[in-house]
């Protein structure tokens, strides 16, 4: 198993507690990820874990945000 590691994705679109929240479902449902934390000022997610990053942009996308870069 490779080494846990913190992932920052740049999230637009998200503007509530709802997003927030379903944002962060959708990225801990990633296999792979320990935690996810979301911070709607700073319109980033934190993850830590082993999953890819495709794999953590489509969870959020698949929910209906946007991932800048």
């Amino acid at each position: 198993m490779s080494q846990a590691t913190e992932t920052i994705l740049k999230i637009e679109g998200m503007s509530c507690g709802h997003c927030k929240m379903s944002v962060e479902k959708a990225l801990q449902a990633v296999a792979g990820v320990v935690s996810a934390s979301v911070d709607l000022d700073k319109k980033q997610a934190v993850v830590v874990g082993n999953a890819k990053r495709e794999a953590l942009a489509k969870a959020v996308e698949d929910v209906g945000f946007d991932v800048v870069d």
